[in-house]
């Protein structure tokens, strides 16, 4: 059989199997067999019947003495219990199996026969030693289930790490499996072969066997990933575009108009995305900061230079209100000279085409519209933006232009294309002078007494609040919290002496742009919202941010919801109302750094396709 061969072709695999592999991307049978365990159970012990312990992780060998099927009544739901006495020749063990009624046939026949079966699992010492949902398998000579390191893999319903031992032990045994690797790799003890690998890393006799069969699989993708490297770096390095030069004197010009003093990070940034626009290869640099560390004024004085030198830049967002923000900002910041700044949005659309500088949402990628003469492409909140909507503004220009993405939290794969792949990183470390650390919190409920105090007492002294729910309206399939309904609840309960405001992407533009107003001039002291809010949001009167069933929302989301709030000296604060924890509530009340969260991101979620579309 060929590796390229659908799943199908395997007598075992059935239109059902098929379609439950598909949702663990098992197509092929290359997919298969390279679907690794997560762990092994180490079931290599052998023992006799009469020298079971309590607490041990066994494997024995006996024949079926008896089978009793029981049926009892718990909670209201009837469960069934098959109780087989497994004997050899030094005593007898009970196995229990709880709904799995399905074992009762096996256990039949192989008692039918007379035939010896492995039991393996762990040893129970409540209402007598017995074992507790074992696996087993007639023995024989090479085992797969039992008396051995089992491998474990990630299941989906209806596909249990049992079956897929199964198929792949049988698959193996069918596939010839070429070595592609160059033959002095071999020389290296680390090396084992391809085929021999896939061999140890499903059924290893040893965990040093596992390991090493880890280890050449590793190398292998990492080796892949710097041939696709080079060669997409050949392929880009022969892409060119318009070298635009540093114009020292502009960049000062730009520099010295601002109202307040550059850090040294965002000095450095900006020599360093320079340095890459003056080559006539198309740049590719993320700069990468926390909220408040000032992307925007590094981006701004870069566009400065694009456009003193006669090409335009556009500049994309992912909101409407971030998109509204920043050309009332850019327009500010360029006010004292002779630059033309454009909106461009699903609600606005001005005369872009003779625009120095367009800030637009997707609706730069739409179809119709058409950008001339662009130079830089900035996208603020790039993790915002899929991998192909990115590069569709790319190439919607005959030449292509620079790119600078910007952003607090890089996504998985955006983080792990500064590592293996050619995408050039600035950081900005270096926040205003005055911001303190926001202080941050774990609540099961806004109802404790730290959090509610803290809450009033900042409302008391006029500073506005923040709170967070993940769905607009209720859902019968997701027992949360809901935006609409808990507005109602708030403004008649906790902040009744408040004004308190409603927020969320069904609005008209109109309304949402209304009620942002209210915001920025304290007219709303409380805003219920939805994740609308996680970029494009700056009011530093701001100093409370509550997120409602935090552990819904991803480490990107909750670094932006966070980083609404901390905008000026005041001291603030960040509560997470979650009943529960997980790895990615911990990193993050831990930690404040962004870039320290994407690793952590990363190290969770995987990097994806570092030259496809998947981007976790």
């Amino acid at each position: 059989m060929k590796l390229s061969q659908p799943v199908e072709d395997l007598p075992m695999v059935t239109k059902v199997y098929a379609q439950r592999l598909s949702k663990i991307d098992i197509h092929t049978l290359e997919d298969l067999v390279f679907y690794f365990p997560v762990r092994y159970d180490d079931f290599s012990t052998l023992k006799n019947i009469g020298d079971l312990r309590p607490d041990d992780m066994v494997t024995i060998r006996g024949v079926v003495e008896k089978i009793t099927i029981n049926t009892v009544w718990r909670n209201g739901r009837r469960l069934t219990i098959v109780d087989a006495r497994i004997q050899d020749t030094t005593g007898t063990v009970r196995a229990v199996w709880f709904n799995q009624f399905y074992i009762k046939s096996a256990l039949e026949k192989a008692r039918k026969e007379n035939q010896e079966i492995y039991v393996a699992g762990k040893l129970i010492d409540k209402f007598g030693l017995h074992f507790s949902s074992p696996t087993i398998e007639l023995a024989r000579a090479n085992p797969i289930h039992t008396n051995g390191l089992i491998p474990v893999y990630q299941q989906t319903k209806g596909v249990t790490s049992r079956w897929l031992r199964y198929a792949i032990h049988h698959t193996l045994s069918q596939i010839t499996v070429r070595e592609f690797l160059p033959k002095e790799f071999s020389e290296e003890q680390w090396f084992i072969k391809n085929s021999t690998a896939l061999s140890h890393i499903h059924f290893p006799q040893t965990l040093e066997q596992a390991t090493k069969a880890r280890t050449r699989f590793n190398f292998e993708k990492l080796f892949i990933i710097s041939l696709a490297n080079l060669q997409y770096k050949s392929e880009r390095h022969h892409a060119t575009t318009t070298a635009i030069p540093t114009d020292k004197q502009a960049t000062q010009e730009f520099i010295s108009s601002l109202s307040f003093s550059l850090t040294d990070s965002q000095t450095n940034a900006i020599q360093e995305i320079l340095r890459d626009i003056s080559n006539p290869t198309p740049m590719n640099r993320l700069l990468e900061g926390d909220v408040g560390s000032g992307k925007t004024v590094v981006a701004l004085a870069v566009a400065f230079n694009v456009i003193k030198a006669g090409r335009k830049v556009a500049f994309m967002v992912p909101t409407e209100i971030l998109a509204t923000q920043h050309y009332k900002t850019i327009t500010q910041f360029f006010s004292n000279f002779n630059i033309q700044v454009s909106l461009l949005t699903k609600n606005s659309k001005e005369n872009y085409a003779q625009a120095d500088i367009v800030i637009g949402t997707h609706a730069l990628i739409q179809k119709n519209v058409v950008l001339q003469d662009i130079g830089l492409v900035v996208i603020d909140e790039q993790h915002r933006f899929g991998v192909s909507q990115r590069a569709s503004l790319l190439h919607a220009n005959q030449a292509t232009p620079h790119l600078l993405s910007m952003t607090a939290t890089p996504i998985p794969r955006t983080l792990a294309l500064t590592m293996y792949g050619d995408l050039d990183i600035s950081f900005l470390k270096t926040l205003p002078t005055g911001r303190k650390p926001i202080q941050t919190y774990l609540v099961r409920t806004l109802q404790n007494t730290n959090a509610h105090n803290t809450i009033q007492t900042e409302l008391q002294n006029k500073r506005q609040v923040f709170v967070i729910f993940p769905l607009i309206e209720e859902s019968e399939k997701l027992q949360l919290k809901a935006a609409e309904k808990e507005y109602k609840i708030l403004s008649k309960t906790m902040f009744e002496n408040y004004s308190v405001g409603l927020l969320h992407g069904r609005m008209k533009q109109a309304e949402k742009d209304a009620i942002m107003q209210r915001v920025v001039e304290n007219d709303i002291q409380v805003l219920i919202s939805t994740s609308i809010v996680e970029v494009g949001v700056d009011v530093p009167n701001a100093t409370v941010m509550i997120i409602e069933e935090a552990h819904r929302f991803g480490l990107a989301q909750l670094h932006q919801f966070r980083g609404r709030v901390g905008r000026s000296t005041l001291q603030s604060y960040c509560f997470l109302v979650s009943q529960t924890n997980n790895d990615r509530l911990d990193a993050f009340i831990n930690t404040q750094d962004g870039f320290s969260l994407a690793k952590k991101d990363l190290q969770l979620r995987g990097g994806g396709q570092l030259y496809g579309t998947q981007q976790s």
